[in-house]
Parts: structure tokens; sequence; C-alpha cells
């Protein structure tokens, strides 16, 4: 993209042309597309969200206590990558390994293992990196942990 710099006062000028220079840098390239959808009524929408096409969505769900997974219960067929939040990044509260375990295994009570995703709810600009860390070592300690328990159960 710093190729792109060199012509920020055409692109200024000329948005739409920034739009087809910045995509075409990715071409030839395997590009996921993420989305993120933070504090919504995910159920109301899951036929429009199944429709975007997107390889994986991440959604707000420590906050709502997996309310919002209740519509893979219902039998929607979601095959693309899903990672509901299995800690609150903007709790103070640092979760224990434990815990977010515990989320973990409640999940794959409803989601494919092959399409859950596992990250924290949104994003971590609002956590202090005091706290952020050590949750994020938590989670992946949680998620080595299932992983070995899967393997072996295999």
């Amino acid at each position: 993209m710093s190729r792109g710099m060199n012509l920020l006062p055409f692109f200024f000028h000329h948005p739409q042309m920034f739009y087809l220079y910045s995509f075409s840098l990715f071409v030839g390239f395997e590009v996921g597309i993420h989305i993120h959808m933070c504090y919504s009524n995910f159920n109301d929408i899951i036929h429009s969200i199944i429709n975007m096409d997107a390889d994986v969505i991440t959604i707000e769900n420590s906050r709502s206590d997996e309310k919002l997974l209740s519509v893979f219960r219902e039998g929607v067929n979601y095959g693309a990558g899903i990672g509901p939040g299995v800690y609150d990044i903007h709790s103070p509260k640092i979760p224990s390994t434990e815990e977010i375990a515990y989320r973990i295994n409640k999940m794959l009570a409803i989601l494919e293992t092959d399409i859950l995703w596992v990250n924290p709810d949104c994003g971590l600009k609002t956590g202090k990196y005091t706290d952020v860390k050590p949750a994020l070592s938590n989670m992946v300690a949680a998620a080595k942990l299932l992983r070995t328990q899967l393997a072996s159960a295999k």
C-alpha cells in the first residue's frame, strides 16, 4: 500500500481510482473476508448475514450469555466460520483459562469445531494493555487445552 501514498494527491481528487488501485493490490492473493457484528440483533438478520458470503463472522456473545447462538440451535445452516466472543473486552475482570474453556465448551455444544473461531468480544482498543495481555494469554491457553482434549477424544 505504500506505493499508493505517492499517489495520494491524485487519489484525493479521484477516490474511485483509489478503491480500484487498493483492491488491485490483492489480486492473486487468497483474502478472507471477516465481518464483525457488535451488539446486534443477530438472530433477526442471520439470513442476510449468510447472503453476505463472508468467510468468518465475529459477534459479541459474552454479554448476551450465548443467547445470540440460539439461532444455530434452531437449525439455521451457517457454513462459514463464526467467532462468538469468549470474554467481554470492556470488563475490567480478567477471565481465567477455566472460565474461557467453559464458555468454549458451551459453544461447542451448538457449533461444529471446524467453524468455531475463538476470539474476544469486539476490539481491543478500549482495553488496557495490563488487562488485555493476560486475558488474551488465558484465551490462547484455553483454546490449546480444548484442542488437546478434542484431539485425544478422537
